[in-house]
């Protein structure tokens, strides 16, 4: 069996964003589907804004990969898709990680010899080569991923942040080696990464995308005292403490009330 894709990488109007391992991030420089003024207006300041439609390609070669449900356009070749759930107990645990963590219950997993293109989205596609670490994302991020990785709920470490941290008491993570694709509210060229060698970092707000999971998270007071935070105007922050590193979002303070991921 043979098959070739025409008109996608080879076509002007797409730009191959990224690539790493099997999966490549392309990107449409515009909507060239207009049949409205009102539409290529709202097209022409989306363009100009970085505000394009993007989607990603997965390449397997005797390979399997995990997606968000229902993140899956079309597939090509020599490929199975089973529901990746293991008897009647794996899909109650799905469940649960789906009710807590507000990702899909179920996660199908994509084996043999082909190629998938994922569903065109307006948020930004990260891909990140988790080597051997164990990485906490935020809630909706979860796009796919080579099935090498472990993905499981974790649950935080201090009911403290669970209570006032604005992050849930459980997010999704992802462990081991291989290849993380996320969806995500900024690019990645906008986010902050922090590294910690047993220090503290402090954040006032909800701007964290991912962490490492041996970071310590908690919420605390700004100050040493309640008078002290008052007196800031900070009240309480989120911590963050001791050894790994942490991405932040510093300009997603307005983007908060836009992002939709379509992976939810």
């Amino acid at each position: 069996m043979a098959f070739t894709i025409n008109n996608l990488k080879d076509n002007s109007n797409v730009v191959v964003k990224e690539q790493l391992g099997g999966f490549s991030v392309i990107e449409y420089k515009e909507d060239l589907s207009c049949t409205t003024y009102a539409e290529a207006q709202s097209n022409f300041f989306m363009s100009k804004s970085n505000m394009r439609n993007k989607q990603l390609m997965i390449e397997l070669n005797s390979s399997e990969v995990m997606l968000s449900a229902g993140a899956m356009q079309y597939m090509i070749g020599n490929i199975e898709m089973t529901s990746g759930v293991k008897g009647v107990g794996g899909l109650m645990r799905n469940i649960m990680s789906s009710a807590v963590t507000g990702t899909s219950a179920i996660k199908p997993l994509y084996k043999g010899t082909g190629t998938i293109l994922l569903e065109t989205t307006y948020n930004y596609l990260w891909l990140i080569d988790v080597d051997n670490d164990h990485i906490v994302i935020d809630d909706g991020m979860f796009l796919a991923c080579e099935s090498t990785l472990e993905v499981a709920v974790t649950a935080r470490k201090n009911l403290s942040s669970a209570a006032l941290g604005g992050e849930g008491l459980f997010n999704l993570s992802a462990k081991g080696k291989g290849i993380l694709a996320l969806e995500a509210p900024i690019p990645s060229e906008e986010a902050v990464v922090i590294e910690l060698q047993n220090d503290v970092l402090k954040v006032d707000g909800n701007f964290a995308l991912m962490w490492s999971n041996s970071l310590d998270f908690t919420v605390e007071k700004s100050g040493k005292t309640r008078m002290g935070s008052a007196a800031s105007g900070e009240g309480l922050v989120n911590v963050y403490r001791g050894t790994g590193m942490v991405w932040l979002a510093p300009l997603m303070s307005y983007k908060n009330s836009i992002f939709q991921p379509t992976n939810a």
